[in-house]
């Protein structure tokens, strides 16, 4: 199985970056407790260049960069982070599998449709720099020989052919070992991996037992670890916890911009959009509050989910600071795009997205609505208005239309332009009538309007089954000093009454 190893140079560090860009090209460390001290795990480039490194007592790297920053360090965090990743990766890969905490396999058997396997790389760099992060990638038949070359190679995407291994690893040094692997070839004076693996494969099983010669296999290109995806989860939820309670909005904006860049980059490598979204804000010492944010229209945006969150929450009144915020996709639907009108600019279309949704999220959903067609066959009844859902996948009529073999009559029948407002009751006419029972003339509001033109008839009937059925010949009328009308000639008593005007 070929895969690919992205490889995200102190993932910890890029990622706090990326979450709060005042820290980028500041000295700061994450820390960790060991054995009741707090050690540095992870320290930022101005901060190693200090002398800061991994395994310093803060106290030691405080000493050396009074300046250093520190945050605490949550592998549980960089866990959800690097899953938002793989997700974000699955439209060039079909899974993904994690090595925390700087580290993803990602299975390369649809590198054809990204030409190629160094093109598939490519595309994966540039994902990540959509998303702020600096990565490598090696793709490889052995899930060892892909991470050591990613982790110590020179080349930002390289490509080990099936059999190529042993000769990509040879010039790595023994630190791409993991852990303590490489102490016993390390006492023997040994520096690199091509060097162990020119060792006798007896005489390293004798002295290192199934370790050692496991290792000695890896580093002749040998390795049958099998590629395990991550399961997908089924619930869409983020969370971030804040280094200190916030008792103003300005630090809840860097939190809300992980969370939507996050949920965004997940709903986009599942080809999802989100509906409507819940937001729960925990407070320090106790409480929390849930505010629920509805969509105008689904979307997997982060920068539109961003301000729409922000919009919602930054007027909140709350008892205590907020310690955790958290948010979760509650509806999705799928994510088909959007194709627009020739002309039309996708920033104008974005800006009215945003006020239909805060009119939603500020009114209530019921205060945004659709029109929708009714099962009735009585045009003034035919529409009506209707809660926001997700657009419905195409069946019945509409989606015959789109059929190469349509039948013409029902493009003709469904293509027949409607009235933009309609009366809720017809309004009886005094027309005048040619002997031929042509329209000529109406009057409305004392007024006499001449017909300049007509267009028609279109029959409809039904409802015989009920105590008023109708019968009907439907026309486009234009009134001379009043417009296109919609006018129709009831078959029961011959009158013309008015059903709708158009704009």
């Amino acid at each position: 199985m070929r895969r690919a190893y992205l490889h995200l140079t102190r993932f910890p560090v890029q990622r706090r970056v990326v979450e709060s860009p005042e820290l980028a090209g500041r000295p700061f460390a994450l820390v960790e407790a060991v054995r009741g001290q707090r050690r540095v795990a992870f320290a930022s480039t101005s901060a190693l260049k200090a002398g800061v490194r991994p395994g310093m007592t803060l106290t030691a790297a405080t000493a050396l960069e009074p300046g250093l920053r520190h945050f605490d360090y949550r592998p549980e965090d960089e866990l959800r982070a690097l899953t938002a990743l793989g997700e974000a990766l699955l439209p060039l890969a079909p899974g993904f599998q994690l090595c925390a905490p700087d580290g993803l396999w990602l299975d390369a058997g649809a590198a054809h449709l990204c030409d190629g396997e160094e093109g598939l790389g490519t595309r994966m760099l540039s994902l990540c720099a959509e998303l702020g992060y600096r990565a490598h990638v090696v793709v490889a038949s052995e899930a060892f020989t892909s991470r050591a070359v990613a982790r110590h190679g020179a080349r930002r995407v390289e490509v080990v052919a099936p059999g190529d291994s042993a000769r990509a690893l040879a010039p790595l040094p023994l630190s791409a070992l993991d852990g303590r692997e490489g102490a016993a070839f390390s006492a023997l004076g040994l520096t690199t991996l091509g060097e162990v693996a020119a060792l006798p494969v007896g005489a390293v099983a004798a002295r290192g037992g199934a370790a050692g010669a496991r290792v000695h296999a890896r580093c002749r290109g040998e390795d049958d670890t099998p590629f395990v995806p991550a399961a997908l989860e089924e619930v869409l939820e983020e969370r971030v916890v804040l280094d200190f309670p916030a008792e103003s909005f300005e630090p809840l904006r860097f939190a809300l911009k992980t969370l939507t860049d996050r949920l965004g980059a997940r709903l986009s490598g599942r080809c999802r959009a989100a509906v409507r979204l819940t937001f729960t804000l925990k407070l320090d010492p106790s409480g929390q509050r849930q505010v629920t944010l509805t969509l105008a229209r689904p979307t997997a945006r982060a920068k539109l989910l961003h301000e729409l969150a922000r919009h919602r929450l930054e007027e909140l009144r709350l008892e205590n600071p907020v310690a955790e915020v958290s948010a979760r996709v509650d509806e999705h639907s799928e994510d088909g795009g959007q194709q627009l009108a020739l002309g039309d600019a996708p920033e104008g279309d974005a800006a009215l997205e945003v006020v239909l949704s805060r009119l939603a999220s500020t009114l209530g959903e019921a205060s945004l609505f659709a029109a929708g067609l009714e099962a009735v066959h009585r045009p003034e009844a035919a529409h009506g208005t209707r809660a926001f859902r997700p657009p419905e996948a195409r069946r019945g009529l509409s989606a015959e239309l789109l059929e190469p073999g349509a039948r013409r009559a029902s493009v003709s029948a469904a293509s027949r332009e409607r009235p933009s407002r309609l009366l809720a009751e017809p309004a009886c006419l005094d027309a005048e009538v040619a002997e031929s029972g042509r329209l000529l003339a109406a009057r409305m509001e004392g007024r006499r309007h001449r017909v300049t033109a007509l267009t028609g008839p279109e029959r409809l009937g039904g409802e015989w089954w009920s105590e008023t059925p109708f019968q009907r010949d439907y026309y486009r009328v234009h009134f001379e000093g009043l417009g296109p009308a919609w006018v129709f000639r009831d078959g029961r008593d011959g009158r013309f009454y008015l059903q709708g005007l158009f704009d």
